[in-house]
């Protein structure tokens, strides 16, 4: 029997230069940095990854910042939008802070009535902070002066703006994605993590949506299996299914196959194991960087190359 999917994992995007990509995400958005690593295909390239305090699947949104990268816009057959899941009452708590340390958000009612905050980040990707009970019983520390009661729990989920969302949708349900409701050109899929994060996909359609790939586009979004045997099944079955599947690549902190959905929009199927406290203690995620063996002979030239965060 082929184990359903259940949520996601994390997602990638680019930014630009890393010391506003870290200002951002950890003393804005108050999520903890949670490692400091490399590209593991270009190691004079950071690999940021920004979470809850447990680092837990389904909170992690990882970056690799260029610093002179095209300022990318959203296109069809990408992931355009990112949702976070702050607690019921929140809404009121950023709207204030983004008043005071950008400009002000749009404060609105989603299509599926859901409370939310929307606004772009420094390099323009689209956010929308979501208030949600489910995801709100999960505990962490917020950071950057974000009172704990109002932090950032992890990912709500995430939108794919797509030429025909059909094929799309028919693989969400091989997942075990249940369609949840509809609304005009947008669909919501669901998946039900034990930690209700990162349980919504959004199907938008939009064939006309013509932008380009750069700093501040969502590179992939990964989905969470358990373990290598739950991701070897997907493996076979998504061969079968007609897709071009990579090897099992190892990340150090994950295992992942990769795939490019009929919409165009890159898939990862990463496992939940070993996490993030392979090298590094819970009480010190994100506190040096982290070099995978191969590279670690390298260290010195590696740390003299990357820029101070």
């Amino acid at each position: 029997m082929t184990p359903k999917i259940e949520g996601l994992h994390h997602i990638t995007a680019v930014s630009g230069p890393p010391k506003e990509n870290y200002n951002f995400y950890h003393k804005i958005l108050g999520l903890r940095f949670t490692k400091k690593t490399v590209n593991f295909d270009d190691p004079s390239t950071y690999h940021l990854y920004y979470g809850n305090y447990d680092a837990t699947p389904g909170s992690s949104i990882t970056f690799f910042p260029w610093q002179h990268v095209v300022k990318g816009s959203p296109s069809t057959g990408e992931a355009t939008e990112v949702q976070y899941a702050i607690p019921p009452g929140s809404t009121h708590f950023w709207a204030e802070r983004f008043s005071q340390l950008q400009n002000k958000p749009t404060e609105k009612t989603g299509q599926f009535g859901e409370k939310m905050l929307s606004f772009a980040d420094n390099d323009g990707m689209a956010i929308s902070l979501i208030e949600d009970t489910s995801a709100a019983k999960n505990e962490t520390k917020g950071y950057g002066g974000v009172p704990d009661e109002y932090a950032i729990r992890g990912f709500y989920g995430t939108t794919l703006t797509l030429a025909d969302t059909g094929r799309t949708a028919e693989l969400l349900k091989e997942f075990g994605w249940t369609k949840e409701s509809s609304e005009s050109s947008l669909i919501r899929y669901s998946s039900q993590p034990e930690n209700q994060l990162g349980r919504y996909v959004y199907l938008r359609k939009n064939p006309k949506l013509s932008g380009r790939f750069g700093r501040g586009s969502i590179h992939h979004i990964a989905f969470r299996v358990p373990d290598d045997e739950a991701q070897q099944i997907w493996r076979d079955k998504l061969i079968d299914l007609g897709f071009q599947v990579t090897p099992v690549q190892n990340r150090d902190y994950f295992r992942s196959i990769y795939f490019r959905e009929h919409g165009g929009v890159l898939f990862e199927i990463a496992t939940d194991i070993p996490g993030f406290t392979k090298d590094e203690s819970l009480e010190h995620l994100g506190e040096s960087l982290q070099l995978p063996p191969w590279y670690e002979k390298h260290r010195k030239e590696i740390e003299k190359q990357l820029p101070e965060l």
